[in-house]
């Protein structure tokens, strides 16, 4: 329980469902910064920690609030800090769903003699010939499978997705119906919970004690090695990058490669960004099951559409049609229909 609406509806459901609810909110990291409290946003602070147990207490169940900061960091944070220091752009919700989410928690469930776990996440778990899958949720445009293709089939055999089948308007107007109407007009964080003044540059110089010796100006070229300007330091930028870039060049430029050991930023045209293949990190499958009946698609990042893809090896994908920002670091997501059958991270 995050103190925030989805995982707050989620128990509502699970008790009205005749479920025995047990309410736990981690502690990942206490950010106090003054425009985290402002904004009441993420997850994190010690505010929505106190809504979630107040919320629990008010629905009639027991509420534990566990401190997961150590795991955190060393599995979460720490990752964050390192691709950005290789130039790359992690995906830190990912590594949290799968290390934290489900790992650390499932085993605190073991504790309190719980046989599932649930959560707010927009997704459903469907089952297919003796196998457990991920399946997109019924709101499209909320779907989270993509930051939990992690997950294994041992963790989803003991998930419940209470909001699989409903969608963001349906489950605000169950908050406003059970009296929860602060819940159900409360804004929704986009930032990442340990950043919550969304600035990841500020938050590298404060956690990299060599970062200024390390991050240092280099050189702007363009695809063909050509030296077009200066760059104030690799990790200030991601694939796609276009405002910010302090150059002129009479187009708009923007950033499509990122070398952290030379020091080079590429710049190129919204063109160049597209592509029809990527390379990766060998992917999961539940069981390494290949399913065939249908056309596999794959999406590169949350928002993006899903485009028809072939499997060319276990670490090469290429698209049926160019694919736009493919950004090593992030995730790749497989999809078979409406289930997720695996994914990979980005090289």
């Amino acid at each position: 329980m995050s103190g925030g609406i989805d995982s707050t509806v989620s128990a509502m459901l699970l008790l009205e469902q005749g479920y025995e609810v047990v309410g736990v909110t981690f502690r990942t990291f206490d950010s106090m910064k003054e425009s985290c409290l402002a904004k009441e946003k993420g997850c994190c602070t010690i505010d929505s920690i106190m809504e979630a147990k107040r919320n629990a207490e008010r629905m009639g169940f027991e509420h534990h609030i566990v401190d997961f900061r150590d795991t955190f960091r060393r599995c979460v944070i720490q990752n964050f800090i390192d691709e950005y220091m290789a130039g790359r752009t992690p995906n830190p919700c990912v590594l949290c769903n799968s290390h934290i989410k489900w790992g650390e928690l499932m085993r605190v469930a073991d504790e309190y003699g719980c046989d599932f776990i649930a959560t707010g996440h927009y997704a459903r778990i469907a089952e297919r010939d003796g196998h457990v899958y991920l399946r997109t949720a019924a709101d499209t445009r909320k779907d989270q499978t993509y930051f939990l293709w992690m997950l294994t089939e041992e963790q989803l055999r003991r998930t419940i997705f209470p909001l699989g089948d409903y969608t963001k308007d349906q489950v605000r107007e169950i908050a406003w119906q059970h009296g929860y109407e602060k819940l159900s007009v409360k804004k929704e964080s986009q930032e990442i919970c340990f950043i919550p003044d969304d600035d990841y540059r500020a938050f590298l110089r404060a956690n990299v004690p060599d970062y200024n010796e390390r991050v240092r100006p280099g050189e702007y070229i363009d695809a063909h090695g050509k030296v077009l300007g200066t760059h104030q330091g690799y990790a200030n930028y991601t694939i796609g990058q276009r405002k910010g870039l302090g150059i002129a060049l009479g187009q708009r430029a923007f950033v499509t490669h990122i070398d952290a050991e030379k020091n080079q930023v590429t710049l190129g045209t919204n063109d160049d960004l597209y592509a029809t293949e990527l390379h990766f990190q060998p992917f999961t499958r539940p069981r390494d099951q290949v399913i065939t009946e249908s056309p596999i698609t794959a999406k590169v990042r949350y928002r993006s559409q899903a485009v028809e893809a072939t499997i060319k090896n276990e670490s090469c994908l290429e698209f049926a049609t160019p694919v736009w920002g493919i950004t090593p670091g992030q995730s790749v997501v497989l999809y078979q229909d409406d289930l997720v059958i695996g994914g990979g991270i980005i090289i």
